[in-house]
């Protein structure tokens, strides 16, 4: 056995134990068959616990995700509590406390899998967005005034530093020339409106580019972007972009490349430990009910195996997923799939040990 990595388990809430155990079995097949070896702690955050502890996440639970290899994510969201509560006080806070300060956003269009785009395939739909992942408006900076009071006011500041700009943009660039398949690196921003943030992100994604005169550069307002990723999101190699803008386009990505069913996404400090997650939320509705889609928690193991340098394994996740989604699942809904939850799963796994 090459290696053993340590991986902290967060199940969550609402359906994301279900994902997870399904993506925990995958990772032991992958293990077995790849020569690895994967020590996994289970960490109990989420609803359930604040509810009844009043826990989010706290200093001592910090301390030991730091020492891991990476951690993996369910999900987060309980119909229990008050939305905010858990997404700052458990998400937000591992973000900024580990400076995961990459948000990567694989947007691939897999065979088997429709798209609502028209005359759209997989080779038209095949991009990356790196998002800067713990300044702008997540921040946190803003506050309000005379709440309550006809004379109210809220304000929410966007903070971007030339340090986590240019750390984004270096690692953009980074994955633009190694990763991507056409070395192309599109900023997406606002610099007609946002004058101050994006001045500064536009003159450092100048300054670094002149050290990449192998990749082609160039820019698109938001709004073009979102327009773009409709009509041709095959001009789109690797994006990279603000929090706000990252969070609102990777989710438009999400819907073209089939639904959140299919979508993964890692938060990630390179070096260090990272997290990866289905984007989709807890879906509490169908908690218990064996019938959610797991696939996008098997491809964010997927992408924490890649991350952690075990190429081989990844790859044949990925095409033990689109094995699976050619042969058996054509229907990403929640219990519209044909197959429970762990069928799926089962499947995967399937396909992986066999070579898919």
């Amino acid at each position: 056995m090459s290696r053993a990595f340590d991986i902290g388990l967060v199940p969550g809430d609402g359906t994301g134990p279900e994902v997870l155990r399904e993506g925990r079995k995958v990772l032991m097949a992958a293990a077995d068959k790849y020569g690895f070896g994967l020590n996994l702690v289970e960490f109990g955050l989420g609803g359930d616990r604040y509810l009844a502890t009043g826990e989010l996440l706290s200093d001592s639970v910090l301390s030991e995700l730091r020492d891991l290899s990476a951690i993996y994510l369910g999900a987060i969201g309980h119909p229990g509590v008050k939305p905010g509560i858990l997404e700052k006080g458990i998400l937000l806070k591992m973000r900024f406390e580990l400076d995961l300060y990459i948000n990567l956003r694989p947007v691939t269009l897999y065979p088997g899998v429709a798209t609502p785009l028209a005359n759209k395939g997989p080779e038209d739909i095949h991009f990356t967005v790196v998002r800067e992942n713990t300044e702008g408006l997540y921040a946190g900076a803003g506050g309000i005034l005379k709440k309550n009071t006809p004379q109210e006011v809220a304000t929410q500041e966007s903070i971007n530093t030339r340090f986590g700009v240019e750390r984004c943009l270096r690692y953009a660039f980074e994955f633009a020339r190694h990763r991507s398949r056409r070395r192309k690196l599109t900023l997406c921003g606002k610099t007609n409106v946002l004058t101050y943030a994006f001045d500064l992100w536009e003159r450092v994604f100048r300054e670094v580019a002149a050290e990449y005169p192998e990749v082609e550069t160039d820019y698109a307002h938001v709004d073009a972007t979102c327009m773009w990723m409709i009509k041709n999101p095959e001009w789109f190699d690797v994006i990279v972009t603000d929090n706000m803008f990252g969070d609102i386009i990777t989710d438009l990505g999400a819907m073209i490349q089939g639904g959140m069913g299919i979508a993964a996404g890692g938060n990630l400090h390179p070096g260090k430990v990272s997290m990866f997650e289905p984007i989709g939320g807890s879906a509490p509705k169908y908690t218990g009910q064996n019938k959610i889609n797991p696939l996008a928690a098997i491809a964010a193991a997927q992408m924490m195996l890649a991350e952690l340098g075990q190429a081989e394994a990844a790859q044949g996740i990925e095409e033990a997923i689109k094995t699976v989604l050619v042969n058996d699942v054509r229907d990403l809904g929640a219990g519209q799939m044909g197959h429970t939850t762990s069928e799926v799963g089962d499947l995967v796994m399937k396909y992986l040990l066999k070579g898919a």
